[in-house]
């Protein structure tokens, strides 16, 4: 079978970052910066080092300050032109040169589902990467091709996976399934939260995926759950249930959930080590501590 190209990545970003609060009440979680970037660049700059052309944002209200970010700034880099900041002004104007960017409003947060049925009509009939915004890597092969070179031979829908300790798995959803070597699990269930003693594996869905046009008309004809959502992961169950194949792969790389204030202080101080203008003195500095 003739390889797919995949050129487009979804990226949800309505919630409300309720765990960040009283940080997110007027900016978005996605915003908050890990070091010199905000989080939602990391995630956009690995898709395209993955070779993703188009990036889709699903937004909610008070999410303005992501369009902006990733849109050129007249009056901010003609400042930096005067000023001489010609380093800075290429940092600025490449963001914006990422990629094509689009924006998709979910009305009501109804699941990250439901979010993907936002952007549906800009996917069309392709199979697209599918990232949540807490989920950064340090990975010397981006996350997003892994995921994308595991597609390339199967052609059926990929969940990124990672291992936590036994003791945390009730904090995820986590697989079961066959172990095909290399990384690579043909998932037969999804178990949401499960008890550390009920659990299939310790193998836990990160928030990256790439979905197929089956997933999407699955995502587009379900029913809201009992929370009033429409859930991905569901989704992914009655393809399942339906024998047809789903494929899980195991990341390289260490997976820096941000999801939590303890996890986001933990990428920041990660990333911060690695970073050329900060490692050294950061280093440094927590020797003292």
């Amino acid at each position: 079978m003739e390889n797919i190209k995949i050129k487009k990545v979804i990226l949800p970003v309505a919630g409300f970052g309720t765990r960040f609060l009283p940080a997110t009440k007027a900016q978005p979680k996605e915003m908050l910066p890990v070091v010199d970037k905000p989080a939602i660049q990391y995630l956009v700059e690995e898709a395209v080092a993955a070779g993703i052309e188009e990036v889709i944002f699903v937004t909610g209200r008070g999410k303005r300050s992501i369009e902006d970010h990733f849109d050129y700034s007249f009056e901010l880099e003609h400042t930096l032109v005067e000023k001489h900041k010609h380093e800075l002004l290429k940092e600025v104007r490449k963001i914006s040169e990422l990629a094509k960017f689009s924006y998709v409003r979910q009305q009501k947060p109804l699941g990250d589902g439901h979010a993907i049925a936002c952007a549906s009509h800009l996917i069309g009939s392709e199979p697209a990467l599918v990232m949540y915004g807490d989920s950064l890597y340090d990975a010397e092969i981006p996350p997003a091709k892994q995921l994308i070179d595991v597609f390339d031979k199967y052609n059926d829908p990929i969940v990124g996976l990672a291992a936590v300790p036994k003791d945390e798995v009730d904090k995820f959803g986590v697989i079961g399934g066959v172990d095909l070597g290399e990384g690579v699990y043909e998932i037969k269930e999804v178990v949401e939260k499960p008890k550390p003693e009920k659990a299939p594996s310790n193998l836990a869905a990160v928030g990256k995926y790439i979905i197929t046009p089956e997933v999407i008309a699955i995502i587009n004809n379900m029913n809201f759950d009992k929370t009033g959502e429409i859930r991905l992961a569901d989704a992914l169950d009655i393809m399942i249930k339906n024998n047809r194949a789903v494929y899980g792969k195991k990341l390289e790389g260490e997976w820096l959930d941000t999801g939590d204030k303890f996890n986001f202080i933990k990428a920041t101080i990660k990333l911060g080590l690695k970073n050329r203008e900060t490692g050294d003195k950061l280093r440094q500095y927590l020797k003292t501590l």
